[in-house]
């Protein structure tokens, strides 16, 4: 990651760490029953959750795996998740960049990363890395938002995201991620992209406090092109932005390394 861009991100994760593990969006039952179904972990398993965030995959995971590591970039972020996760004794809480892990090669049996890559500079750096510390065989899950195949629409997205959150660097689309897949020796086993409804206060209170800011991003969604509006489902009401939704993409890859 670029250090500058490092900075940001650990800076909106400090200032919003508790805001993680509360929000609606992160700790979504279903999702995180859907993640134990697609991998199907058992005790022998050694699980790693990147950018874990509020810790909700981890802790997900935890209940089938012999051992989860939880790693994250920002220090307090984690530092708040263990604190709320003391109950699960087989997490281990590491501070790592996604782009350079602390592991050996070959060493995980499963690999989780959910809602967190778009804030990576390095999309192909990622995916090595994940490559390099699953075993042969070994099985991948990302979960995360992703722009439209569409260049306006994608252009779009990733501006109103953006605006929200300094920390974005870029959604990716779905042809991207599965040409990272491909060049990293991956084989997509299940997938499926979704609409995710946001409420836009939730959303928006997440990373941004300063009203003048909020109330730009809402008018950025107010002046969207027709497409755009159609899209991401934006829906208002006594011209104030209601909610939106974006596609998200939820993916199994399997590690086949000859």
């Amino acid at each position: 990651m670029s250090d500058e861009m490092k900075r940001y991100v650990q800076e909106v994760f400090s200032k919003n760490k508790q805001a993680y593990v509360d929000s609606t969006t992160h700790k979504k039952q279903a999702d995180l029953d859907a993640i134990v179904e697609w991998l199907k972990p058992d005790p022998s398993h050694k699980a790693l959750d990147i950018a874990t965030g509020g810790g909700h995959v981890a802790k997900a995971l935890s209940s089938h795996c012999r051992t989860v590591f939880a790693t994250d970039l920002t220090k307090d972020m984690l530092q708040n998740t263990a604190r709320h996760l003391t109950s699960q004794q087989n997490i281990e809480y590491v501070v790592a960049d996604a782009e350079q892990l602390p592991f050996l090669d070959n060493i995980f049996d499963l690999v989780t990363c959910r809602i967190a890559p778009h804030h990576f500079p390095s999309p192909h750096q990622f995916i090595e890395e994940v490559g390099r510390v699953l075993k042969d065989n070994g099985r991948f899950l990302m979960i995360d938002n992703v722009a439209p195949e569409k260049n306006e629409l994608d252009e779009f997205y990733n501006q109103f995201e953006k605006k929200r959150d300094y920390s974005h660097v870029r959604a990716l689309k779905v042809s991207e991620w599965e040409k990272l897949f491909h060049t990293h020796q991956l084989t997509v086993k299940k997938h499926l992209t979704r609409k995710k409804v946001m409420p836009f206060s939730d959303w928006i209170c997440r990373t941004l406090d300063n009203e003048a800011d909020q109330k730009a991003v809402e008018e950025f969604f107010k002046q969207a092109p027709t497409e755009a509006k159609s899209h991401f489902c934006i829906q208002e009401e006594n011209n104030r932005i209601q909610s939106f939704a974006i596609d998200e993409y939820m993916v199994v890859v399997e590690k086949h390394s000859s």
